[in-house]
C-alpha cells in the first residue's frame, strides 16, 4: 500500500499546472543567472602553466585546441591516488556525450588533475572514456584555481574552497564517513584525498592572451552532474539515505 498521496486525475492535472508555473519561474531565474555568468568581468592571465597531454607537453593556450571558449572540469585524481574520486568519476559518465556538441559551438571540454598522465590514461581505459584528460603535475594550475592544496596548508587550516575558508565538510576533523570512505576507494588516507577538490573553471581566448571567465566549486557543480538531473525528475526524486554511488564498474549486476 502506497504512502504516497493518490489523485483522481483532474486533481493531479491542477496541483501539476501549479508546478509548471514554479518550474517556468525557475527556468526565467536560472535563464538570468545564466546572463549575469556570461557578463562576468574577465580576468587576464599572464602566468604560465604547463600540462601533460596525450600529444605532449602544452601551454594553456594549447589546451583550447584551436577554439576560443575552453571549460576546465577539476577532476580529484590527486598524485597519490590509485583511481579518480567516485563523484566525480560519476559526472564525467557523461563527458563524451557532451563535448562533441561542445565543441561544434566552439568550446574545448578538457578534464585536469594533478595525478601524472599515465594514472589519468590506465583509469580513462578502465572507465570506457573518450574524452581529453591533461595532468596538471609540473604546474600551480590546480593551486591558483583553488582546488589543490599542500599539507602544510592543511595543517595550518588555511584552505580556501568555493570562495571561503574553513565550513567544508572535507576540512572537518575528524573526516566525516564518506570521506574516509572515498579516500580508501581511492587507495589513499582521508587528508590526501581532501588535498583535492572537484570545481569548474572557464576560460577565454581572444587576440592570443586567456582570460579567466568564471570558477564555481562544490555543490556549484550539480549542474552538470547528470544523474541528479534524472533523479530530480523521477517519481521519488533524489531518495537518498547517505552516498549510494559508486563508479559504474563497481554496482552489482542486476537481472533483468
Amino acid at each position: 500500500m502506497t504512502t504516497h498521496p493518490v489523485a483522481t486525475r483532474d486533481a493531479w492535472l491542477q496541483a501539476r499546472l501549479e508546478l509548471l508555473e514554479a518550474e517556468k519561474a525557475l527556468t526565467r531565474r536560472s535563464d538570468e543567472l545564466a546572463r549575469q555568468r556570461a557578463a562576468l568581468p574577465w580576468v587576464r592571465i599572464d602566468k604560465t602553466y604547463r600540462f601533460d597531454t596525450e600529444t605532449g607537453s602544452v601551454t594553456l593556450p594549447e589546451l583550447f585546441g584551436g577554439r576560443s571558449q575552453l571549460i576546465v572540469y577539476h577532476f580529484m585524481f590527486g598524485p597519490d591516488y590509485t583511481a579518480g574520486c567516485p563523484s566525480c568519476s560519476a559526472i564525467a559518465d557523461g563527458f563524451d556525450g557532451v563535448a562533441v556538441h561542445l565543441a561544434q559551438h566552439d568550446v574545448t571540454l578538457m578534464a585536469v588533475s594533478r595525478a601524472p598522465l599515465d594514472k589519468l590514461l590506465a583509469y580513462r581505459q578502465r572507465m570506457g572514456w573518450r574524452f581529453a584528460w591533461a595532468s596538471a603535475s609540473a604546474s600551480d594550475f590546480n593551486f591558483d584555481f583553488n582546488v589543490s592544496y599542500t599539507e602544510a596548508q592543511q595543517r595550518a587550516g588555511d584552505i580556501e574552497y568555493n570562495f571561503e575558508r574553513g565550513g567544508h565538510a572535507m576540512d572537518t576533523a575528524p573526516a566525516p564517513e564518506p570521506v574516509v570512505r572515498f579516500a580508501a576507494s581511492c587507495g589513499t588516507d582521508a587528508p590526501t584525498y581532501s588535498r583535492d577538490r572537484p570545481g569548474i573553471s572557464t576560460f577565454v581566448l581572444e587576440d592570443g592572451v586567456v582570460y579567466h571567465a568564471y570558477s564555481t566549486y562544490a555543490r556549484g557543480v550539480d549542474g552538470v552532474w547528470g544523474m541528479y538531473q534524472w533523479l530530480d525528475r523521477a517519481p521519488k526524486g533524489r531518495n537518498e539515505r547517505g552516498v549510494w554511488w559508486r563508479r559504474h564498474d563497481e554496482y552489482e549486476r542486476r537481472r533483468g
